[in-house]
């Protein structure tokens, strides 16, 4: 059976090929009375449009690029279905990419990987703006998380506001020797938000920072560095009486190393992870968790990305959002 054409809409609605694509591309100077016949039409003969050819004749392809650096973090996994099921309700397709390391994430934001979208919206891990040398990507793209950029859309998620929240919380518990479980190389003061927020709230209670409280991890974002750097905490003889993690996964292998030395939590000490992702409820016990609030910041992302798809052409915009204390059995 031969499948309808745009001529066939033309004919059944009275109008010009031109003008039935005209409306299937929403373009303007179409009476009202036009675009009812002519999606009328549409539904009488059943025709189907393409979406490549509405692309070359609209310029656009109707794919967004979402990028993460990985999909075995429970965060960047659930980060990355709220993108594509936003982005859907949007009328917009989405192309997963991974970009594992630094060199790939730049790729993604000059287009090297990324060429057959309409924007970008990249979750990083190693990207920051200096490593694109000042060289404008050819498509919008849009930063979610991460520091933000001068060059580059950014939503930067409250991570020390949520971090000094978490410790002030475990600090009005009555745990004092909060150790803090990182992931990267081994330093005394890591950089970043969240270690910024840890040594805020110690200050704020007069809690002497103790470099012996620190724990890394050998790989970042998995539940084996948070079980290693518990082990490596334990055996130095260190005492504690609360653990914060960087991360949910992490703080998910700091519970199983706990366990597995006979340690009870909430009991005996305290966990806490960030990014309250689904696994955190599921833990034995739950896990309390910062909440990056990743809804408001998904919305946020889309909202710019489409914003410059649409011909926005100012400078790059910074958007903050909240973030928002989960208390769970790890820490009552």
């Amino acid at each position: 059976m031969r499948r309808p054409t745009l001529a066939d809409v033309a004919v059944r609605a009275g109008v010009s090929a031109k003008t039935v694509s005209n409306v299937l591309l929403g373009r303007p100077n179409v009476s009202a009375a036009t675009r009812e016949r002519v999606r009328a039409a549409v539904a009488e003969v059943g025709y189907v449009v393409n979406p490549a050819g509405r692309g070359l004749a609209s310029g656009r392809t109707g794919r967004i690029a979402v990028v993460v650096p990985n999909l075995y973090q429970p965060y960047f996994a659930e980060l990355a279905e709220r993108l594509i099921l936003a982005l859907a309700e949007c009328d917009l397709s989405t192309t997963l990419r991974i970009a594992h390391d630094g060199d790939a994430e730049r790729d993604a934001v000059l287009g090297v990987t990324t060429r057959d979208v309409d924007g970008v919206i990249i979750c990083p891990h190693h990207f920051t703006g200096h490593v694109i040398e000042d060289r404008m990507p050819p498509r919008p793209v849009v930063q979610l998380g991460g520091a933000p950029s001068r060059l580059i859309d950014c939503v930067v998620m409250g991570e020390r506001e949520g971090f000094e929240a978490v410790i002030r919380h475990l600090l009005a518990s009555g745990r004092h020797r909060i150790a803090l479980v990182m992931t990267g190389p081994e330093m005394i003061e890591p950089p970043g938000e969240r270690f910024a927020g840890y040594v805020a709230a110690l200050d704020a209670y007069g809690v002497p920072f103790d470099k012996a409280l620190l724990a890394f991890g050998s790989d970042w974002d998995r539940r084996m560095s948070g079980y290693e750097a518990m082990v490596g905490l334990l055996r130095s003889g260190a005492r504690f009486d609360a653990v914060a993690c960087v991360n949910d996964a992490t703080a998910s292998g700091v519970l199983r190393a706990l366990r597995s030395h006979g340690i009870r939590v909430p009991r005996e000490v305290a966990v806490t992870g960030f990014d309250n992702t689904d696994e955190g409820e599921f833990t034995t016990p739950s896990l309390s968790s910062v909440s990056p609030e990743q809804g408001e910041m998904v919305a946020e992302a889309i909202r710019m990305l489409l914003e410059r798809i649409d011909g926005h052409d100012g400078p790059a915009r910074e958007v903050r959002t909240g973030a928002r204390l989960v208390l769970r059995d790890s820490s009552a």
